[in-house]
């Protein structure tokens, strides 16, 4: 019998060493700026720990906790973030202070802890988010660029934009989508500022989802593909030599 329980043993061994990673979601809490932070890692399939990857910041919409945080997850980011070989790290709202009343202050020391713990490629990260999340993403941008490579809002625009907070995030890349129906005032401050970033060389899209109301499902499961898409844009350059020629047109939905 303990024969039989050895060999059981080292066959279950075995067939573990043999399994391939499987994705993983870590929840986790840190205590930075004097504040406890509540956060997700999403790993990518086969995560190996050597390997720099490359990294998204995610912020959540409406209160920032840690339930909008799951949905936002679920249905941006985890599967292609798995799939592509991304880290993604979301973040709850630090003692329930929104990521651009206050809470953006543990960013710098948040990310210290998450770039100590984790390979991340070129110490730099993507940073997006829905609603509240997308304005806080460009809010955190402009206050710490030298941690990002693009900024993606969906929707989501500059809080209490200035050309001088613009200028911040004028040397990443910049993508906005914002849903047909939504009637709230995304749509012109996010086509004025995206106009204002071209205008300076920016690699900045503006893009109009066909029939989506402000929760945008054409970016949502599958067509969560797209953000990808924007993220792997920034291989070729966020900047233009020459302002007046611009970037790409600005496009309308899919």
């Amino acid at each position: 019998m303990k024969r039989l329980m050895v060999a059981a043993v080292a066959n279950a061994l075995l067939a573990a060493a043999a399994t391939p990673l499987s994705a993983d979601v870590i929840e986790a809490t840190t205590k930075v700026a004097g504040t406890v932070v509540h956060y997700k890692v999403v790993l990518p399939n086969g995560y190996d720990p050597g390997q720099a990857y490359p990294a998204i910041l995610a912020l959540g919409g409406g209160p920032q906790t840690m339930n909008t945080v799951d949905r936002m997850l679920t249905r941006n980011f985890r599967a292609e973030a798995e799939r592509r070989g991304y880290i993604v790290v979301a973040p709850a709202a630090p003692a329930g202070e929104l990521f651009f009343d206050g809470g953006e202050r543990v960013i710098p020391d948040f990310l210290t802890t998450i770039l100590a713990e984790y390979k991340i490629r070129d110490g730099k990260f993507h940073i997006a988010g829905p609603s509240n999340g997308g304005i806080a993403a460009f809010h955190v941008a402009a206050a710490y660029p030298q941690y990002f490579l693009s900024v993606t809002a969906f929707p989501g625009y500059m809080w209490q934009p200035t050309a001088a907070k613009l200028e911040a995030i004028s040397r990443l890349c910049v993508f906005m989508y914002v849903g047909e129906f939504d009637h709230y005032r995304w749509h012109g401050e996010m086509e004025r500022e995206t106009e204002f970033l071209r205008s300076r060389g920016t690699r900045a899209r503006y893009t109009v989802e066909k029939g989506q109301p402000h929760g945008i499902e054409t970016l949502a499961g599958a067509g969560a593909a797209r953000l990808f898409d924007g993220f792997e844009e920034t291989t070729k350059g966020c900047v233009s030599p020459d302002p007046s020629r611009g970037t790409a047109s600005t496009p309308r939905g899919r």
